[in-house]
């Protein structure tokens, strides 16, 4: 009961932060025009779109499946897309659950453990990072004027002002930190030998132990060229899914290839922020981008970031319901066929 109170009190604090920033991002827009402007979309490109999405989906399971093979467990590549599609349902309501969610469904369809699992997928994520920084990095020094000065107006310059305001509150909250970790460590050292035999830690040491050795997974691949070609694949659609929606509205058709892929880098930031599926916090974003740097009208370019965001979010909850059923149902058949056997 507690469990479920908690789950739902965190999605309302959730769903409230996106509904907060939502409202920053659309406050000042004339709410009739930016409907208008949705409603006389081409949707045709808006399926195409959709389309781009769940192919990079499907590329993000065959990809985890080569981390989940180098770690010596076998699953066929449509429980895993299931399990992905999952994982975005889920962060749907709660963000950052849908990794777990992801990894207990296939942890229980396919018996591999939960730790190892999660350890896979914190690789994965790294290394999607790692991609992310790279396109951010290019995007500004392709566009160092344009995108350069967004980024220090938007990001850098608020920061830098509050660190400068609270800089020794920080040195004591870093040196609070470091003492607090000396501490553990010493402690963990002077009473190894009697927290071994404590149920509770060697199932954290267990935890641990798979978490490393899913994160090993990335040093190890058998098939790193594939690897490497599914991120691709992966990053391409992002970038096709992104893109081809400029067609959709007559203002952005204009855009160029360059600049698709600068909304997908900075717009992706969004994305961190832990509202529902970066809800308020990627219309904020990508809107301020079409009209910072593009000079897309205010009210066509929250049109324009609501169309995609609400398109993508629309294709995860018909994927990720389909999919939900699909390992409900492949779980029952397999629990059918082992009474039988």
């Amino acid at each position: 009961m507690k469990k479920r109170l908690r789950s739902i009190l965190n999605f309302v604090l959730f769903f409230l932060i996106g509904l907060a920033l939502l409202w920053l991002a659309f406050r000042k827009l004339d709410i009739e025009a930016v409907l208008a402007q949705i409603f006389e979309a081409n949707y045709s490109w808006v399926l195409l779109s959709f389309i781009f999405g769940a192919i990079s989906h499907f590329a993000r399971a065959l990809r985890w499946n080569i981390l989940i093979n180098s770690l010596g467990y076998k699953t066929r590549p449509d429980t895993t897309f299931y399990a992905v599609m999952v994982g975005y349902l889920a962060n749907m309501a709660i963000p950052r659950l849908g990794e777990v969610s992801r990894c207990g469904m296939l942890s229980k369809k396919d018996g591999i453990p939960m730790n190892s699992l999660l350890g896979s997928v914190v690789a994965e994520r790294v290394f999607d990072l790692i991609v992310l920084l790279t396109l951010i990095f290019f995007v500004i020094l392709v566009q160092i004027d344009l995108v350069g000065g967004f980024m220090n107006r938007l990001i850098f310059e608020p920061l830098s002002s509050k660190f400068s305001n609270n800089f020794t509150g920080i040195l004591y909250l870093v040196a609070i930190i470091i003492f607090i970790i000396l501490i553990c460590v010493l402690l963990h050292k002077k009473f190894q030998s009697k927290l071994n035999k404590l149920d509770f830690y060697q199932k954290i040491r267990t935890f641990f132990t798979g978490f490393k050795d899913g994160m090993k997974t990335i040093f190890k691949l058998k098939k790193r060229g594939l690897f490497f070609f599914y991120t691709f694949l992966i990053w391409l659609m992002y970038f096709l899914m992104t893109y081809i929606i400029f067609f959709a509205m007559d203002a952005t058709s204009h855009l160029q290839v360059i600049d698709g892929i600068t909304i997908l880098a900075i717009g992706s930031l969004g994305m961190v922020v832990p509202t529902p599926n970066g809800m308020g916090a990627y219309h904020f974003i990508v809107k301020a981008l079409l009209f910072e740097l593009y000079l897309i009208p205010d009210n066509i370019a929250g049109s324009w970031a609501l169309l995609i965001h609400t398109s993508q979010s629309l294709m995860i909850l018909i994927l990720g319901a389909f999919s939900y059923f699909m390992l409900i149902s492949l779980k029952r058949k397999q629990n059918h066929e082992q009474m039988q056997a």
